[in-house]
Formats: structure tokens, sequence, C-alpha cells
């Protein structure tokens, strides 16, 4: 009987247990870093007209998030080269977890939940060992680190899943110290090997595709999928500042990276800068941003320059409606595709360089 009364205990008290969802977070669309006039930052999170529906607090400089795919959590990643990231429970506003990259790593600033939300992924520099790793962190263990995974290269920054759960990883080819250089000293130019790998959902390496040696300072930054899990990815040029290079590659499983570029004019004009990147809603043409060059480059899905949008220091930038949403270091969002339309505007307010779009997080 005791035992009985025991376990009808505990299903009651677990139907008693808020099951909070992204709709507990005012089912946002969009997630921002930003940093506020009086100088702290925060994550925020924005509905689908880009409005502000919650500020959540951070204790330093935020780069970007990775949102759980159900539960209204973000984590939010310090700018690199930082060793810390949050756990934001959206709904409260409330830090719930702190991770603590180990010795020896620090983060890149991105990171990607997998296993249906329970597993985080981090890149990481692995500075003692000169290699790129992705951190494993378990959820259900209060976010416990469980392991690493090799990257296979050297500076892995940003990751994404393809639909078959594929990872797709930006190995952006620069090593730095944190210890050196305030930690974004870039200490190996002139052997960088910037390169695209594709790992599986055990985190087997399947592909590897390296740019050319003419372009290895090139570094692979930023990455964005399409509908039909095209990939697509942006670079920061290293090299000769004189040089005109692609800041944009577009690349299927199986085939070879294209490159495309923008008329010389255009192409030189973004000073060698793609800071985000994104596919259209809608999925008809992919944009990179240079904040450098103050403006937006549109491709179509075959590498077909479309024209370019001018918007002083734009940077963060994420598909919405037909087209995109973009944000600038001046407190403002943008409806983006021809041409450009306001949204919002926060005097005093800096956007930092990415917005996240949580698309399939409404209800």
């Amino acid at each position: 009987m005791s035992t009985r009364r025991n376990f009808l205990k505990a299903v009651l008290a677990a139907t008693l247990v808020p099951r909070l969802s992204w709709a507990d977070a005012g089912s946002p669309a969009f997630l921002g870093a930003a940093k506020d006039t009086n100088g702290d930052y925060a994550l925020y999170g924005l509905d689908e007209a880009a409005q502000i529906l919650f500020r959540a607090p951070l204790p330093a400089r935020g780069h970007a998030a990775a949102a759980h795919p159900t539960k209204p959590e973000a984590v939010a990643f310090a700018r690199r080269p930082g060793t810390f990231a949050v756990v934001v429970n959206c709904a409260t506003g409330n830090i719930t977890h702190r991770l603590d990259a180990p010795e020896g790593r620090h983060f890149m600033g991105h990171g990607l939940f997998v296993n249906e939300g329970a597993l985080l992924v981090t890149p990481e520099n692995n500075y003692a060992e000169k290699k790129g790793v992705l951190g494993i962190w378990d959820r259900a263990k209060n976010y416990a680190r469980v392991g690493e995974v090799s990257t296979h290269g050297v500076g892995p920054h940003d990751i994404r899943a393809l639909s078959d759960g594929t990872l797709v990883v930006a190995n952006g080819g620069i090593f730095t110290h944190p210890e050196i250089g305030e930690g974004r000293q870039k200490l190996n130019i002139d052997e960088m090997e910037p390169s695209l790998a594709y790992l599986s959902a055990s985190f087997a390496l399947e592909e590897k595709h390296v740019l050319a040696p003419e372009l290895h300072q090139n570094s692979i930054r930023h990455l964005a999928i399409g509908l039909d899990d095209q990939v697509a990815f942006a670079m920061q040029w290293e090299g000769d500042e004189t040089e005109v290079v692609p800041l944009i590659g577009l690349h299927r499983r199986g085939e070879e990276i294209q490159l495309p570029e923008a008329d010389m004019a255009e192409q030189y004009a973004m000073k060698g800068y793609a800071g985000s990147i994104s596919f259209a809603g809608d999925g008809s043409e992919v944009a990179i941003t240079s904040p450098r060059g103050g403006r937006m480059h549109r491709f179509a899905p075959d590498g077909t320059f479309l024209g370019a949008v001018l918007r002083g220091d734009i940077c963060g930038l994420a598909p919405m409606g037909e087209g995109y949403l973009g944000s600038d270091g001046f407190g403002a969002l943008l409806a983006l595709k021809e041409g450009m339309s306001p949204l919002n505007a926060v005097p005093g307010l800096a956007w930092d360089n990415h917005l996240v779009a949580l698309p399939s997080l409404v209800g």
C-alpha cells in the first residue's frame, strides 16, 4: 500500500510540474545579443515583427546563442575567445546554469542542440594541442560535459545540422591563444587551412573540403542551411588587404565548393569581411553582410549575384518571411530583400554580430 501511495504521489507531482514551452516566453521568432545604453549586456527575444518580447541579462558581451528545440532555453555564448556560456530560462529571464570551458579550451561564440535537445555541442579551440574540438554537454545532467570529438581542423567557429542529422562545421583555420594578445591575436596566418567538415550524427568524419591554396587565408566563419540542405558559408579574408577575394561559398555534399562573387566594385566594397550569412525565409536566395563595408550582398542558390543593399554597420541576419531580418550596431532591426524597411529601433542599443531564428519554436 505504501509503495502504491508513493507512486501515486509521484505521478501527481509530475502532473503539477509546469512543462514550459517557447509559448511561455512569448513564442519568440528570433534571439539576439546586444549592449544596452548603460553598458550592460543582454539576450533579447523578438517576435515576428522584430518587437522585443523579453530581455535576459548577460554577465558579459554575447555573440550568438543556441536555442533548445522545445524548451524555452537558450545558451548564450561569450564573444570569442570566451571561456563561459550561460543557460537562460527565456520564460523567466533567469540564468540557470553556467558552462565553463575545460582547461586548455575556449568557446568560439556558437553552439547547437542535437539529439532532439538532449545534447549541446560547442565548437571549441583546444589551444593546448592546436586543434579544434566539439564539446558535448548533457542537458539532463545539468549541462555536465560528457565528452569531446575532433572537428578535423583548426579554429572551428560555427556548426549547423542538415535534415538527416549530419553536422556541418566551419573550421576557420585560425589558431589563437587566450593568453596572447587578449586571446584574439591570430597566430598562424601563414599556415591557415580553412575547411568545411561534415560529421555524422555519431560525430564520425564523412567529408572534408579544404579551400584552394591561394585562398588558404580566407577563414570560413559562419554557416547557413538552405531548404534542400544546400550549405552556404561566409568568409573573412586574413591576407593582403589589396586583394579582392570571394566571401561566400556554396556547397552540396559530394560536390565541389562554389565561390560566387559580386562585380569588382561591390566585391571590393565588402572590405574582405562577411559578418553573417542567411538564406531568405522562402529559400529563394542567400545573403551575406559586411559591417565594415556597410552592405548586404544577395546571391541566387546557383551563385548568381542579385544585388547589394547598403546599410551602415549591418551584421546580424536571419530568415524572415520571403526575405531577411537584419540588425545593426545602432539599435535598428530591418526587413531586407531587394530593399530595406525599418521595423524597430532602440536608440543607444548596439546589436551584436548575429541574429538566431527560431522558426519551429512557436507554440
